[in-house]
């Protein structure tokens, strides 16, 4: 189960990075080529960065592949390594909660908004960003449990305490 929720999770986070790709490399496209643009292609863009960041957010927290300076935890033994991580992971999760909690009640806040070209409803993206960023807080909480029990899970899966857990296995 835990294996599947995370490719689908990497896959959705893949899926809308590819869509920005497309999307640009289409503007660029049509720039020169036809002297013209796709309509709502910035507005597009950052909608679908804001999903892809959501959903990739995450996976890196699951996995605890954030961007970090480990200065002082690499002088530390096993035990205050645990301890650190335990706390590194409190704190990402008491940021994720309400922040999760926001998004959706930006989503609530959307009302009839839409995009100045193609009258899009922002609520679609918002949605789908704030089920990423729900995501992202359930899965830090799991992470957080993980490392409790003494394991933690691994984007390599001979590496991985935990049968199935890492993503493309």
């Amino acid at each position: 189960m835990t294996r599947r929720l995370l490719s689908a999770i990497e896959t959705v986070a893949a899926i809308f990075l590819l869509l920005i790709a497309l999307l640009t490399a289409g503007n660029v496209l049509m720039r020169y080529a036809f002297s013209t643009q796709i309509p709502d292609w910035f507005d597009g863009a950052q909608m679908l960065q804001g999903i892809a960041m959501f959903w990739g957010i995450a996976l890196a927290t699951y996995y605890g592949t954030h961007i970090a300076v480990d200065i002082v935890w690499e002088h530390l033994g096993a035990a205050n390594r645990r301890r650190m991580d335990l706390l590194a992971t409190i704190v990402t999760a008491a940021f994720l909660m309400p922040m999760a909690w926001m998004v959706w009640v930006k989503v609530a806040g959307t009302g009839s908004q839409v995009t100045m070209d193609l009258r899009l409803p922002l609520h679609w993206f918002y949605s789908v960003a704030a089920v990423g960023a729900t995501m992202a807080a359930i899965l830090a909480l799991a992470r957080l449990g993980q490392l409790w029990r003494g394991h933690a899970a691994s984007t390599n899966p001979k590496d991985d305490d935990l049968s199935g857990s890492a993503h493309g296995s």
